[in-house]
């Protein structure tokens, strides 16, 4: 049975409470792992830590990506897969490895404190760096999820993107749209938005306004509109200008991705005349993959474009569903 309205926005705030909750444990831990730091010995220190910071930033994502998942299935649809919550968790959402990922806030303290920092300058930009990233990477984790669950979800039209305050003026101008199954979430570094399901689009059409950007701007005080929009933009926005032509939207903005170049001309003159030439398929063919270490799901969703049979074939094949 398909959810109410009502039930529908009960379901995205217990999402987005959850997910935040698993997000605020693991930056609890890693100001905890910061303590042992020492910015005279950055390295050596590091090495100490690395490896129980590692392991629990991938229990986080495998949490929230289950927890992503968990959460579309609440929407009642018939799933083609179970998804595969570890799938999603170990690599960073660019598809870079993520101990290269988690070691560049050392390699930038280690530059820091060569440029004259005092060793406790060096340890808080490693540790605002470490957090951000961690935060980020969980965060992308549960989106991860959610997304995979609603290509496999053939009840799932699309998503509206859920935006709670405080928020940037970027993540504000997108919320309340429609955007395709297959469209990858916009997101930017700390952004913790994440995704409603939609499975009709007339249900949609009725639901409350609250989520769209000038019902937010409505609910931000002045001080929070002027530090959000600049004073000239919250001016112009209260006056009545339209607010996607006050924010660049997609400045600073991306999806996580992931890209794998195959070494056969004909094949890849085959995905070319697909739209699919960021991503080989792999069946039997030779491939080479660039300097990431797995493929995203939404580069998935970008090669298969609009064919969700495709899509999901693939989900399968790189072993996010089963």
């Amino acid at each position: 049975m398909a959810v109410t309205l009502a039930e529908a926005e009960d379901l995205a705030r217990s999402h987005y409470r959850d997910q935040q909750s698993i997000v605020r444990r693991l930056l609890a831990l890693i100001v905890r792992f910061g303590g042992r730091l020492d910015g005279d010995a950055l390295a050596r220190s590091w090495g100490v830590i690395d490896e129980e910071l590692l392991a629990a930033l991938i229990a986080a994502q495998e949490e929230a990506a289950a927890g992503g998942a968990a959460y579309v299935g609440e929407f009642g649809g018939a799933m083609a897969g179970e998804v595969v919550a570890a799938a999603l968790a170990g690599t960073a959402s660019d598809g870079r490895d993520l101990r290269t990922l988690m070691s560049i806030p050392l390699a930038r303290a280690v530059q820091r404190r060569g440029d004259g920092a005092s060793a406790d300058e060096a340890v808080a930009q490693m540790i605002r760096h470490l957090l951000m990233l961690a935060g980020t990477q969980v965060a992308d984790a549960g989106r991860a999820g959610a997304g995979v669950a609603m290509v496999a979800d053939r009840a799932v039209i699309g998503y509206e993107r859920v935006v709670r305050l405080p928020a940037c003026s970027r993540c504000i101008v997108l919320a309340g749209r429609l955007y395709s199954w297959s469209a990858g979430f916009q997101r930017h570094p700390n952004c913790d938005c994440v995704h409603k399901p939609v499975t009709s689009i007339e249900e949609w059409r009725r639901a409350r306004p609250e989520n769209f950007p000038t019902r937010i701007f409505d609910r931000m005080s002045a001080d929070e509109r002027v530090r959000v929009f600049g004073r000239s933009g919250a001016r112009a926005i209260r006056d009545g200008a339209d607010i996607a032509q006050v924010v660049n939207a997609r400045r600073g903005m991306q999806t996580a991705g992931g890209r794998v170049f195959t070494t056969e001309g004909t094949t890849a003159r085959g995905l070319a005349g697909r739209g699919l030439g960021r991503l080989a398929r792999v069946e039997g063919s030779r491939y080479r993959r660039s300097t990431i270490a797995r493929i995203m799901p939404e580069a998935i969703y970008e090669a298969a474009g609009e064919d969700r049979d495709e899509a999901i074939r693939l989900l399968k094949r790189f072993g996010y569903i089963t």
